[in-house]
């Protein structure tokens, strides 16, 4: 197949060349031995919007070892934290020229609204890379003292080696920013494996990696199915490090093959069934905002998403009439109308799954407060939908939906709070609002998450670390705790004053 295909954009008449081969030392390149293909498909039509190379186990194979080389002699140690920092600037420089043209690919492939994946997804991602290109040159370990007359130590952080990415589908401009940034700032080689899903802005994002002047073979970016090209890179045993982002399920499958090969280091991000609290104290204007931008944003494709909202006894009522009201307010719609707030699902087998626990809910006995039907016509489009009358043993209140699905439940006391808050398997986030500072403070201790947002939510930041506890994954992404999951640390034992005695 071609390498490349034009295609226009409906909505805006733009003329764009996407990239549709393997991205390998810096060229597209077909498969070695596969013919299969991609289709991506636009989630709003239904329409094949083109289709992309399917890498195979023996293009990962040529990949890593693209990767490999690049490491040994043009990247890793071989070149400066400053010259690094210069080429992450560079590449943040050229995604912000092609800003508009990424959001409009971004739309079309992911369903997303323009202005959303332009103003917010890749803005985040601009910044990402040049916060870490401010971190290139700033690496450092630490001189140890253990004997001032005869010997030191100091530790060294090298990057890891050769990282294998597997990046989702609900953010794939800002996933693909959150592990190649710290990755590359570290002097770390790549080969990305985005979803099958959303394959396109990753290969135009491979197009401006050539063009920032990146040496071939330090990124490098197979489209392929999961159970294939994530699957090699897990059990890869030239692999150094595996970053995922992805479901719970599919984390276990990557630690297990990691263990089996090289095991090689692992970090995590996974599902999330995220608790939002809302106490009598709180601003309640303010606090049905943050849920309805907790559980509606990107269509509540989020793994953070506060999909369990427990509002105080008194307040219940007032507050769950004015979250209805907000919701309403929320226009779910194509990508290219500069109203809508929310786009489609991504995919026919995500709607399918949202629309399947929207029945079971139903089904188990909550009650509808919003949502609920379907649209006619084509697109995977899904309303916001808000189940009240709750039980804890529900599946709509255990499972990771990942589709704007809400769950009201109430509670009486702080203690009540806290404890439905951490009644789940996952870790990932959780909020509270409520003006009372000292309850804050107890309440955010007291919930067990890597991220806890208090009189706020979903906003996360380039300088701030996240991350899982229990079954939402390991490590850390972003911040300075992200460079760890890059680097290994090795200690020097330096002696210029003991000499050894012999025999013992």
């Amino acid at each position: 197949m071609a390498l490349s295909v034009k295609i226009v954009i409906p909505a805006t008449g733009r003329n764009i060349e996407l990239p549709t081969g393997l991205f390998i030392n810096n060229e597209f390149v077909p498969s070695a031995d596969s013919n299969e293909v991609i289709h991506a498909i636009n989630p709003a039509t239904e329409d094949v919007i083109c289709s992309v190379v399917a890498g195979s186990e023996k293009d990962i194979d040529i990949a890593v070892a693209a990767a490999r080389k690049a490491f040994n002699t043009t990247w890793g140690k071989n070149v400066t934290g400053f010259k690094r920092s210069r080429l992450l600037n560079k590449l943040a420089d050229l995604i912000e020229r092609d800003q508009q043209i990424l959001a409009e690919v971004e739309s079309l492939d992911n369903g997303k609204p323009v202005r959303i994946a332009r103003d917010f997804d890749i803005c985040d991602t601009i910044q990402c890379l040049r916060y870490y290109a401010g971190w290139a040159d700033k690496i450092v370990g630490q001189t140890i003292e253990v004997n001032n007359k005869t010997k030191l130590a100091f530790t060294r952080h090298d990057p890891i080696g050769v990282c294998g990415q597997i990046i989702p589908w609900n953010y794939p401009i800002s996933m693909w920013g959150w592990k190649v940034a710290p990755a590359l700032a570290c002097g770390c080689t790549i080969v990305m494996k985005p979803s099958e899903l959303t394959p396109l802005t990753a290969l135009l994002l491979s197009k401006l990696i050539a063009e920032a002047g990146f040496p071939p073979g330090v990124v490098n970016t197979i489209p392929s199915l999961g159970p294939i090209g994530g699957a090699a890179l897990s059990a890869h045993r030239d692999v150094d490090k595996v970053a995922f982002t992805g479901s719970t399920a599919t984390g276990r499958k990557i630690m297990e093959a990691a263990a089996k090969s090289n095991l090689k280091k692992v970090s995590l991000e996974l599902g999330g069934k995220s608790p939002h609290l809302i106490f009598e104290s709180a601003d309640l204007d303010q606090a049905a905002n943050w849920a309805c931008l907790g559980i509606l944003y990107n269509t509540g494709q989020d793994c953070t998403a506060g999909s369990r909202l427990y509002v105080q006894d008194s307040i219940y009522d007032k507050f769950v009439a004015l979250l209805v009201q907000k919701a309403k307010e929320l226009v779910i719609g194509d990508g290219f109308d500069e109203k809508s707030g929310g786009g489609p699902v991504v995919s026919k087998v995500q709607y399918d799954k949202v629309w399947g626990y929207i029945e079971n809910g139903k089904a188990q006995g909550a009650k509808l407060a919003l949502g609920g039907q379907k649209r006619p016509g084509k697109g995977f489009f899904v309303d916001p939908t808000i189940f009240t009358d709750i039980k804890q043993d529900m599946k709509i209140v255990q499972d990771e939906i990942f589709g704007p699905v809400l769950s009201v439940g109430r509670f009486k006391t702080e203690e009540e709070a806290i404890a439905l808050a951490n009644d789940t398997t996952y870790g990932l986030g959780a909020g509270l609002h409520s003006n009372d500072a000292n309850q804050c403070m107890r309440v955010s201790s007291a919930l067990e998450a890597g991220t806890v947002w208090v009189n706020q939510y979903s906003l996360v930041n380039n300088n701030v670390p996240f991350g899982g506890k229990k079954q939402s994954g390991i490590g850390r992404e972003l911040g300075s705790y992200a460079l760890e999951e890059y680097t290994s640390v090795k200690a020097v034992h330096w002696n210029f004053g003991e000499t050894l005695e012999w025999p013992l």
